[in-house]
């Protein structure tokens, strides 16, 4: 459910959230997030500094008092205090009893960026702030991990898999990740006045539009979904894909839908998830000859280091360097001692 940020905000962060959603057309999910962090980070801030509100829930403590002289008054060692926070005593799951502490290196690193944000709209958009104590702090070291993704084989395995009352939909939903590389709030924000000939039109981060073109596959899944799909009116009689209700198919269903042709398909549910399926557009793109910068493209990334994360999984030029070292076949004499 939306955010109504502005029931709690106070000015200065109402401003700088009205900046990104008007201004920077962030998306309202992104805004949302953004308010959710700085809430944390002022509450946080609140009760540290307040004796009074020790013992009071954090969900319960009120920002909507911060000041600019609050604001102004945070310091380097403030943040650092915010961190440690965050890494040990920050609940994972609010609403459970039983949930463990602490966010990992991603999430704390995602809030700081926040933070860091905030404060550079002050200083350097408003100029409502001198300092900025977030400026010389580095982010928490992420550990580099490379993106799981579904060999050719299995993507096979999983299209031919597909069944049951919403076939044609769910074909064609799984046919356009795993072709187009499509985030999932693209794939559900798309419009049936999108798809263009062999071209799709996708409203991607930042509200930017880009073109997808569409090959065979792609093609004809949509044209073999479009046939049965259900003529509606009202606010989604343009939206592609659709739920049992007529209305836009929402984030929640298709996560479920992907995760249940996952299962129906014999590979592992719990390692993969619809932005996996996008992982695995680029990968076989990668692998199959397609130059990086047309992969960043189509795959709508800003910065082509982003789209670069691709190029190191498995990589051919590797396998050979390892069979080109003259020991490479050298096999060991006699019987191996089990």
């Amino acid at each position: 459910m939306p955010i109504d940020y502005r029931q709690e905000a106070p000015q200065l962060l109402l401003d700088f959230l009205s900046y990104h959603e008007t201004i920077k057309a962030h998306s309202q999910r992104t805004v949302d997030e953004y308010f959710l962090d700085l809430r944390n980070f002022f509450r946080y801030l609140k009760q540290t500094r307040d004796p009074a509100l020790r013992d009071v829930p954090m969900d319960q403590v009120s920002i909507r008092d911060v000041d600019r002289d609050l604001i102004a008054s945070v310091t380097l060692t403030d943040i650092y205090g915010y961190m440690t926070y965050l890494s040990r005593d920050r609940v994972l799951h609010q609403n459970s009893q039983r949930s463990e502490k602490g966010l990992n290196a991603a999430s704390r690193a995602r809030k700081l960026a926040t933070i860091r944000s905030f404060y550079g709209y002050l200083c350097n958009k408003v100029h409502v702030l001198e300092e900025n104590p977030v400026k010389d702090m580095d982010s928490p070291k992420l550990k580099k991990t490379l993106p799981r993704y579904l060999t050719l084989e299995e993507s096979m395995v999983l299209l031919d898999s597909v069944d049951g009352p919403n076939r044609e939909r769910d074909y064609c939903i799984l046919t356009l990740f795993l072709n187009c590389g499509l985030r999932i709030s693209e794939l559900i924000g798309l419009n049936r006045s999108d798809i263009q000939g062999e071209a799709l039109h996708v409203l991607g981060k930042g509200n930017k539009v880009r073109i997808v073109y569409l090959n065979e596959a792609c093609q004809a899944a949509l044209e073999q979904y479009l046939a049965v799909r259900r003529p509606i009116t009202g606010r989604d009689e343009d939206a592609l894909f659709l739920s049992q209700q007529n209305r836009r198919i929402s984030r929640s269903m298709v996560h479920a839908l992907v995760k249940r042709h996952l299962l129906e398909a014999g590979l592992d549910s719990t390692h993969y998830s619809s932005h996996k399926l996008r992982h695995t557009a680029a990968t076989l793109m990668l692998q199959n000859g397609v130059d990086v910068k047309a992969v960043q493209e189509v795959l709508g990334h800003e910065h082509l280091n982003t789209t670069e994360i691709y190029t190191h999984i498995d990589n051919e030029a590797l396998r050979v360097a390892a069979r080109a070292n003259p020991l490479s076949r050298v096999k060991p004499k006699g019987k191996i001692d089990e």
